[in-house]
């Protein structure tokens, strides 16, 4: 009985974690000054707008950003098909989760 209240204990604060995204986690340990909700709201818009393989992408413009300055400037058309939906992402994040 122990062990079951003790794994249901473990799982109900794993879940929380479990559900945010890569943009989420990203954003929370970013040194910008973004709120839990900022960044949960932002995690939701782009679970709307981009696929995970661009959440993924994207995640990674919050440690590195000048790998999105040199996505930006890609010859590549799928980088370039990218950047458009990132961009698209970004003004309604902005819209969305001011």
């Amino acid at each position: 009985m122990k062990n079951l209240i003790l794994v249901m204990a473990l799982s109900s604060l794993a879940a929380p974690v479990a559900a945010s995204g890569k943009i989420e986690r990203a954003c929370l340990n970013s040194d910008r000054q973004a709120s839990r909700t900022q960044c949960k709201c932002i995690q939701r818009v782009a679970n709307n707008q981009l696929t995970r393989s661009d959440q993924k992408l994207a995640a990674k413009f919050f440690k590195d950003p000048h790998l999105a300055q040199e996505i930006r400037q890609s010859n590549s058309a799928s980088k370039e098909k990218f950047w458009k939906r990132y961009k698209n992402f970004g003004k309604a994040a902005a819209k969305t989760c001011k």
